[in-house]
């Protein structure tokens, strides 16, 4: 077996682990700037190689046969070795403080349960984090990144788009039960209403609410009342806790809604006009460190499919 292992059969290896992921020789090919042809002629001089096939073609798809899954499995597996131990040794380089800032709701809610796979791709890297609300002016020299909900307007700051804040009404499901049916907006007088007067800079307290009920053109509706927190998570949590209809964000739910913690009594999404976004002085990410972290949530965003470019 190691007589294989030389560079044409690694090159073989890359085309059938590729092929075997999207088990169409058009899409690797595809993927790898190739033609379908050389793709499938590459992995018939793989298999003549081998002895057995890889394959089935079956007319419009492809089947791995057993021989071609156990294969598969075990050069995936090999790849994803190499590339850990790759960026093991690129974090090894990569040592020392990132200041970072961001908005409260979106550290904890977001940011802080990815923060072990941060860790675990630069664990020399030392982040030092700060939750400060939109409301505070970012100054140059304080931070290296800053994660900010704002129109995406920055005098003197560079910044890269996340994304797009949009929001909804949620609920307990326990709450509708002990009060009329809420099924449309008028009917939010029943209820006791949760705000975060923070939501974004240059906002009043009962922002949220008046934006959504606003854009979705419902009946007149005092809003000016109920609770009152200075954190998003704070008035989520309530809303859980079953004290009152509040505004979430969609980009920072997990679960809630998925485990039937909170309902969404309205189909309507609103989007705010803010987004999320880094914030960086010019000339930040010259520093491979600051680099790193910022393409590091950069991927993130874009592994969920949230990133808004």
């Amino acid at each position: 077996m190691s007589r294989l292992l030389h560079a044409q059969t690694h090159a073989w290896l890359k085309v059938f682990t590729v092929s075997a992921r999207h088990l169409s020789f058009t899409r690797a090919a595809e993927e790898l700037h190739v033609t379908t042809g050389a793709v499938s002629q590459q992995i018939k001089q793989l298999e003549e190689r081998l002895g057995f096939r890889l394959f089935r073609r079956l007319p419009r798809r492809l089947e791995l046969t057993d021989e071609g899954k156990r294969l598969a499995a075990v050069v995936d597996e090999a790849y994803q070795a190499v590339g850990l131990e790759v960026k093991r040794l690129r974090s090894g380089v990569m040592s020392g403080v990132i200041r970072l800032r961001s908005v409260p709701a979106f550290l904890s809610m977001w940011l802080m349960p990815r923060l072990p796979r941060l860790q675990a791709r630069f664990p020399d890297i030392e982040l030092h984090v700060v939750a400060e609300d939109s409301s505070l002016s970012l100054r140059e020299g304080e931070f290296d990144l800053a994660i900010d909900l704002n129109d995406g307007h920055y005098p003197g700051f560079a910044i890269t788009p996340l994304m797009e804040e949009v929001i909804f009404p949620v609920c307990a499901p326990a709450l509708m039960r002990r009060r009329p049916a809420l099924s449309r907006p008028e009917e939010l007088a029943w209820y006791p209403l949760l705000h975060d007067v923070t939501a974004w800079r240059g906002g009043h307290p009962y922002a949220e609410w008046e934006h959504y009920l606003h854009a979705i053109e419902a009946p007149p509706l005092n809003v000016r009342r109920g609770y009152t927190f200075n954190r998003h998570r704070l008035a989520l949590e309530a809303a859980i806790a079953g004290l009152g209809v509040s505004i979430a964000r969609q980009a920072l739910l997990t679960n809630e809604l998925k485990t039937g913690t909170l309902i969404a009594p309205f189909p309507e999404r609103i989007p705010t006009g803010k987004r999320y976004g880094i914030v960086h002085p010019s000339g930040a990410l010259d520093d491979r460190r600051v680099a790193a972290v910022h393409d590091w949530i950069v991927e993130e965003a874009r592994r969920l499919g949230s990133i808004d470019t």
